[in-house]
């Protein structure tokens, strides 16, 4: 009788997982934290390959960011948890032993680059160019000029995809539980592992309504970020 209770939908499921889910919430933090910050610099790299025009490097970052749009992120996470160590092991280096978050970081680090590299490129390019040369004119060196007249109003345009971009990696990330990372989906999966599979159903939307809620609150701290930054878009304009 208790088993066939069991398969019946029942809410109670949903409020009693949320608590055992939250905790783990850091570990995703963590690595959504790591990828953004390795991603945005590798993405920055390439960006100015290609906005310099020098032949090798755009063509390299070119073809990196058509490599990786095309390239599904858990067959990536795959290459690189896999592919790795098997490279590694050729040069006699074991990688076995290496935590799994380390792969995991490096393979939404490099797909969060393709993402940043297109992002940048693309606000930089929406600032006028007669901005920097106004700038240089009244005595700005390249370098005051990029940082206090170009990158502030290339920040603003910005913004909005790099939000975007956030919340696919944030959705993304939850691919690391497919080789053993216990983040908030991983532990969703014990959960119903240890139920045998009995209320995934509430469980599930448990897990949804966490990443609602982050992405809710992140898509709003953007809108204020957007509307805070440009107010002052047109006072660093120099005319």
């Amino acid at each position: 009788m208790v088993q066939t209770m069991d398969k019946y939908f029942n809410s109670v499921y949903i409020t009693d997982s949320i608590p055992k889910l939250l905790p783990y919430l850091k570990v995703t933090f963590m690595v959504v934290g790591l990828s953004v910050l390795f991603g945005t610099l590798l993405g920055f790299i390439l960006a100015v390959a290609k906005i310099r025009q020098g032949k090798i490097a755009k063509k390299f970052a070119d073809l990196y960011t058509t490599a990786l749009r095309c390239t599904p992120s858990i067959v990536l996470l795959f290459l690189v948890y896999y592919g790795i160590p098997a490279i590694a092991k050729n040069f006699g280096i074991d990688l076995d032993d290496v935590d799994k978050v380390v792969f995991i970081v490096i393979a939404f680090s490099l797909m969060f680059a393709a993402a940043m590299c297109d992002v940048i490129k693309t606000a930089y390019e929406s600032v006028d160019k007669g901005q920097f040369e106004a700038a240089i004119s009244v005595g700005l060196s390249d370098v005051q000029a990029y940082i206090t007249i170009i990158l502030p109003q290339a920040f603003v345009v910005a913004l909005p995809n790099i939000g975007n971009s956030l919340l696919a990696l944030i959705k993304e990330g939850a691919l690391g539980y497919t080789i053993g990372l216990i983040d908030v989906m991983g532990k969703a999966s014990l959960i119903i592992s240890g139920n045998i599979n009995a209320h995934a159903l509430e469980i599930y939307i448990a897990l949804s309504i966490i990443y609602w809620v982050i992405s809710i609150v992140i898509e709003q701290l953007f809108l204020k970020f957007e509307k805070v930054f440009s107010k002052g878009k047109q006072t660093i304009k120099v005319t």
